[in-house]
Parts: structure tokens; sequence; C-alpha cells
């Protein structure tokens, strides 16, 4: 593999950048910024930022087929349609527990929205513990509840052959595996697949690469990490120059890049000072002769949510 290059591309802050998509069809990255509420598209093309406000901390972002996007924003699901700047509830979860929120999602193989819940978050990283759980907005709008005692739900993707759906809840400082039914959207036989090191950081967002590896953004460990989850092996750590680093996806010409979204939110001034480029999103190049997606694969990173 060539040499990594890490560039800082979108120097717009976020207080908490995360749920990165690549949209092809305009090479365009679309994000969120949780505690800043806003879903934002970022053109690679013009470097031009378009936002739309949401009313409370928005955790993920997808693409809809039919256009627009979904997202999960406090405990709802809702349909932002962007050239109207207008969202619109789908349905709501966690009824019972006002002071939770949604955190990050992403659309299966077959179309489904899977996003999952947290509590309260008393400071960055640390939460009301056991309060949120993983769910699923069918495209029909039916919510099914996978689990719940979840600490903070986080980064979620699935193989290329669809049978295996991976997950991390980011106190539990591992990446899990469940046997995935890509008819049903069902998931059994969960297990452990990498337990992160100390020195490591909290796993957050995640993807996966044409070669089956997973790429795990490690919170306040200013790092990603491209693990193997078949032998539990960690085969690479890329370094970048903030610690709060949040998310990741494959995007830009033949998917060839890795944007990584990052936070600022809960930095003291020293800690902005010696990393002023907090909160800004990354482009790790060098990628071309080993991860750049084929068109096969390019849909297990960019397929869109089926909602009606």
């Amino acid at each position: 593999m060539s040499s990594i290059k890490v560039e800082c591309v979108i120097k717009e802050k976020n207080e908490i950048g995360e749920s990165p998509v690549w949209e092809e069809r305009d090479s365009s990255l679309v994000y969120v910024d949780i505690s800043g509420q806003r879903v934002s598209r970022w053109s690679s093309l013009t470097s031009q930022i378009e936002s739309i406000a949401t009313e409370k901390p928005v955790g993920s972002v997808v693409p809809r087929q039919s256009g627009g996007y979904v997202i999960g924003e406090g405990t709802r699901f809702a349909f932002v349609d962007w050239g109207k700047r207008s969202i619109t509830t789908v349905a709501h979860v966690d009824k019972e527990k006002p002071n939770n929120r949604f955190n990050d999602g992403k659309a299966d193989p077959a179309g489904r929205f899977f996003a999952g819940t947290m509590g309260m978050e008393l400071q960055p990283a640390v939460v009301e513990r056991k309060q949120g759980s993983l769910y699923t907005l069918h495209p029909d709008h039916l919510v099914v509840k996978h689990f719940d005692e979840v600490d903070i739900s986080n980064g979620l993707d699935w193989s290329l052959d669809h049978r295996i759906f991976y997950y991390i809840d980011s106190l539990a400082f591992m990446v899990e595996a469940f046997d995935y039914n890509i008819q049903t959207g069902g998931i059994s036989n969960r297990r452990v697949v990498y337990r992160l090191e100390k020195d490591e950081g909290i796993p957050d967002g995640m993807c996966i690469d044409t070669e089956g590896k997973l790429w795990v953004a490690c919170y306040s460990g200013g790092r990603v990490l491209r693990i193997d989850p078949q032998t539990g092996v960690r085969l690479q750590t890329v370094k970048l120059p903030v610690k709060k680093t949040t998310s990741c996806c494959f995007g830009g010409k033949d998917y060839s890049d890795l944007y990584v979204t990052t936070a600022y939110k809960g930095m003291d001034e020293d800690s902005l000072a010696k990393q002023p480029e907090a909160g800004c999103i990354f482009k790790l190049g060098g990628f071309a002769d080993g991860l750049n997606l084929t068109e096969d694969a390019r849909y297990i990173v960019s397929h869109p949510c089926q909602l009606l």
C-alpha cells in the first residue's frame, strides 16, 4: 500500500462531526454536526458547504433513494427534503426516555435504516449508562428494536457478502459481529471480533473496504484503525493531527479516499490551541493500490435508504 497522505479538506469546524456519506452523483460529502444540530453537504468540486438546521441533536444521515435524506434526530426518524429545507417526522423511539437521542446510523445493503440511541451526555463520551437501543426503520416505516442496554450506540456496517453485521457500543471498547439475514434484516449470534487496546481510544464510527477489512475511528485516540474482522488483528494505524476522530467513509474518485470526521466539543483552550484543526474533516489519500472500490463494492459504502 502506498504512503497515506492526511489532508484537512473541510475547514468549517463541527462541534461533533459524524456520519459521513459520499454521494457519487455530485461528488459531495454529506455529514452531520450532532450538537451543532445541522446536516451539511460539502461539494468536492467547488468546496461549497450547504447546511440545514435541525431542531434537536442529529446523530446520522443517509441518502434516500427517492431523493433527500433520512436522519436520526433526537428520538425520531425523519425525512429531510433538501430542496424545500423541511424536516418531517417518520417515527419516534425511546418515548419513555426523553433524555435519549439517536447517535450513529447507516443504510443496510437492502436499504433499511439502522440507527441506535444513547442516554444523556453528562460530558463528551460520559453518558447515563445502558439507556440506548439499536433500531431498524424498514421501507414501510415499521420500526424494529433489536436490543437495548446500550451505552453509546455507534459504528456499524455489513460484510461484502451481506452475511455479517458489524457493530460498536463505544463504552464496551470492542467491535462486535452478528450473523445477518438480508431478507428480513434480522441479526443473531453476537460475538466479539476486536478488543481495543488502552492507548487506541474509544471506538466510534466505522466503515468497510473492498478487502472486507474494517476502518474504525477512535475518539480521543486521534487515529483510525484497519482491522481484519476474521482474525481480530489490527493491520494498520493511521494517526491524525486531532484527538477526537469520530467516523469515516470512503469516497472520491474510485472511492480511493477515506474521509474522517472529527470533533472539538469539550476541549479546553490549551487543547484547541494545540489542535487548531479539531472539528474539521480530513481526507486520507493513497489507497489506490488496494482499496479503491469496484462497481460491485461501491454499493457497500454508498447504498441509499429505500424508505418510501
